[in-house]
């Protein structure tokens, strides 16, 4: 009986708290109806969206106290109250959150006192009916584990009064997406620039000097002809770098080597030029159908760019690369055993770069890098294989 006993003494305390909570709520709510009165006036009006953050501090409360007794999350999800006052104000009115709150501590009204005074109305007949019933027929307690229940049932009148709306969920997701885009935006106007970069001071240089040779080498072709074909032949050779500055304009929007060979040649041979040992497991990758162009070339440049980070910045000269598809996903990892230390910074940092790239695609990319190394990063693309 010692274990049962002990039980239901746990779950009176978890009660006799949320009969507080009761109370809390019971005089939070009073203080609502009054400020919401004096809302016609200014002064009210201003205390409204303090009284509303402080009805946010006692369902995280709660929240907390559910969780640890059922040990299943609990999040919250409430719309910011920024701004001026007016801005607060119709945040206030249009949060999903709130309105959950506000009805969850009037119920909280009525159940959270009613099991307390249950469960302390149970202890005299529970202590002395299992004490008789476990001394005389040798038997388990049959009514103190009911005081257990009545916490349960609390916690799970809390948790379900207490999730996170629909919209929430919804609104959190727009949220989510409008950081994305901007990032996406960000990222493309970056990559249009360097585009531009690389087309004005290197194909477009080449092409203008091949342009004035092939002038000055028909003005020359009738009365000096060996002046002619020489200026020709470094046309030619002016026309030769200019494909290949094409070419590498053309790799840095979407690699060849992806459509030739797919993803796991093209990382073998990105491993092959990063100037450090890499070991490369592709994870079945090469099997079944390939993934879409866009996130391959994601993946390829994750790697691209890790394995360049890695030779400028680990001190390292081992690596591996790791990717692996499962139903929906892409999984790529890369880790050098370097000194550690890697950061996402600020504008221009490739690790920055390479979130924007990923997160285009609703990706993710976490990286682990203590000091002393080893620097971890994985990537998670979505991918419909």
């Amino acid at each position: 009986m010692r274990e049962p006993a002990r039980r239901a003494g746990k779950a009176s305390v978890q009660l006799l708290v949320g009969a507080g909570v009761s109370v809390a709520c019971y005089l939070l709510l009073g203080v609502l109806m009054v400020t919401a009165v004096l809302s016609v006036t200014v002064v009210g009006a201003g205390l409204l969206p303090e009284g509303v953050l402080t009805v946010r501090r006692l369902a995280g409360f709660q929240r907390r106290r559910t969780s640890a007794w059922t040990g299943e999350p609990l999040p919250e999800a409430y719309l910011p109250l920024a701004g001026s006052l007016p801005a607060r104000l119709r945040t206030m009115a249009a949060d999903p959150g709130t309105a959950r709150d506000l009805f969850w501590m009037a119920a909280d009204l009525v159940y959270g006192m009613a099991l307390m005074s249950a469960a302390l109305l149970l202890w005299v007949p529970a202590l002395l009916v299992d004490a008789v019933w476990c001394g005389a027929a040798g038997k388990d307690a049959v009514l103190l584990p009911l005081i257990g229940r009545l916490a349960d049932l609390e916690a799970s009148w809390s948790h379900l009064l207490l999730q996170p709306s629909p919209d929430a969920g919804t609104a959190d997701r727009i949220e989510q997406l409008t950081v994305t885009r901007a990032g996406a935006v960000a990222a493309h106007g970056a990559e249009l620039r360097r585009i531009e970069r690389d087309l004005h001071d290197g194909a477009q240089a080449h092409l203008v000097a091949l342009s004035m040779r092939l002038g000055l080498a028909r003005r020359a072709y009738d009365s000096d002809p060996a002046t002619g074909r020489r200026l020709l032949e470094e046309a030619q050779d002016q026309a030769e770098t200019a494909l290949t500055e094409l070419r590498h304009v053309v790799r840095g929007i979407h690699p060849p080597i992806l459509t030739d060979r797919g993803l796991a040649g093209a990382v073998r041979a990105l491993a092959a030029g990063s100037g450090m040992a890499v070991d490369v497991e592709t994870g079945g990758i090469e099997e079944g159908p390939r993934a879409p162009a866009a996130v391959e070339a994601a993946a390829y440049f994750a790697v691209a760019e890790a394995l360049t980070n890695a030779a400028k910045h680990s001190g390292s000269d081992q690596a591996r690369v790791e990717l692996d598809r499962s139903p929906g996903m892409l999984r790529i990892s890369v880790r050098d055993e370097g000194r550690g230390g890697a950061l996402a910074g600020g504008d221009g940092s490739g690790l920055l770069g390479l979130r924007r790239r990923v997160a285009a695609l609703d990706g993710a990319v976490g990286i682990t890098s203590p000091a002393g190394g080893p620097t971890v990063i994985t990537v998670e693309l979505p991918c419909a294989w």
